[in-house]
């Protein structure tokens, strides 16, 4: 018997290619790699080896993604209200885990707030007031690129508070999302973690990215120094605002791929809407996606040994 593929008007398959050993390295725009793998070649083509790991992520993505417009399709049905805080150290991937979020979503129903400093006239106003005035209407999602959580980490480590004013929020804040959540609103709170070393190796690569110079201020170039304030500030963070009813979720982010992901899934998980993937899609990596309250049992283990607290 012959073989099928060598059958009258089939393609005899070709042996797997090899990249060349001196290969001209490119880094190929999100999306590309996967819309492009079963395309037929041609002389206009020029071909490109990329990663089997890079094809899955990009197909993962793809496929939350669809289900993310589903999910907003019945949040714009049911008239949600649905409030996403991504907080966590700097260049931890809070920004670009967000883009992954709200990349196809319809933009008249979905926002992202990320609030300058605050003015003169806001600093003699009530602390939450400028954040109260981008919550949500019926049918929308806001996503907060920090929040009203600057003045548990970034105020009092950079000393931009003062003890008191910290001491006051970390008292009102649990009350102030208690009224939230009493009130309709569903509300996310991820906080995007990554080692001290990622963390540094990241400031270097945006100092050498033209396009990512945006992303340097002067906070982040004491975010190392103040490393150790910042793991405590973060520690009594939790310990005062990680609630039944508005508890944290921790995302492991030395990965960013891996940490967008299983942030993705979390959310369509704790979401019903029609037509929803089945849920096994949507576990997330336990590895990955840590309770504030595991997160809490591993820093109070850790305390004498800074060195092993993750960021």
């Amino acid at each position: 018997m012959k073989d099928s593929s060598t059958k009258k008007g089939a393609r005899p398959k070709k042996p797997e290619a090899e990249p060349p050993p001196k290969a001209r390295r490119i880094k190929l725009r999100e999306h590309t790699a996967f819309k492009n793998n079963e395309k037929e070649e041609s002389k206009d083509r020029v071909p490109v080896w990329v990663k089997e790991s890079t094809l899955d992520y990009e197909q993962q993505l793809q496929d939350l993604q669809i289900e993310l417009m589903k999910m907003q399709s019945q949040v714009r049905a049911d008239g949600m209200r649905i409030v996403m805080i991504f907080e966590g150290r700097d260049a931890a991937g809070k920004g670009g885990t967000i883009k992954r979020f709200t990349e196809h979503m319809n933009p008249r129903g979905a926002r992202v707030v990320a609030l300058e400093k605050p003015s003169d006239k806001e600093r003699t106003q009530w602390y939450f007031q400028r954040y109260v005035a981008h919550l949500p209407a019926a049918g929308e999602i806001v996503f907060f690129d920090r929040s009203w959580y600057n003045r548990a980490m970034v105020e009092p480590a950079m000393g931009f508070c003062t003890d008191e004013e910290n001491k006051r929020f970390l008292k009102d804040v649990p009350l102030f999302e208690r009224m939230l959540v009493k009130g309709g609103i569903k509300l996310f709170k991820f906080y995007f973690s990554v080692s001290k070393k990622e963390q540094l190796r990241r400031f270097k690569s945006r100092h050498g990215d033209l396009l990512k110079h945006y992303k340097i201020s002067p906070v982040d170039e004491q975010a190392q120094e103040l490393w150790d304030q910042y793991s405590v500030r973060k520690f009594q963070m939790l310990s005062e605002s990680n609630r039944t009813l508005a508890p944290w979720m921790i995302v492991r982010a030395d990965v960013k791929k891996l940490a967008r992901l299983n942030c993705i899934k979390y959310v369509l998980s704790q979401i019903d809407y029609r037509d929803k993937a089945p849920i096994e899609t949507l576990a997330v990596d336990p590895k990955i996606i840590i309770s504030g309250i595991d997160e809490l049992k591993m820093m109070e283990d850790n305390l004498m040994k800074p060195k092993s607290l993750p960021g």
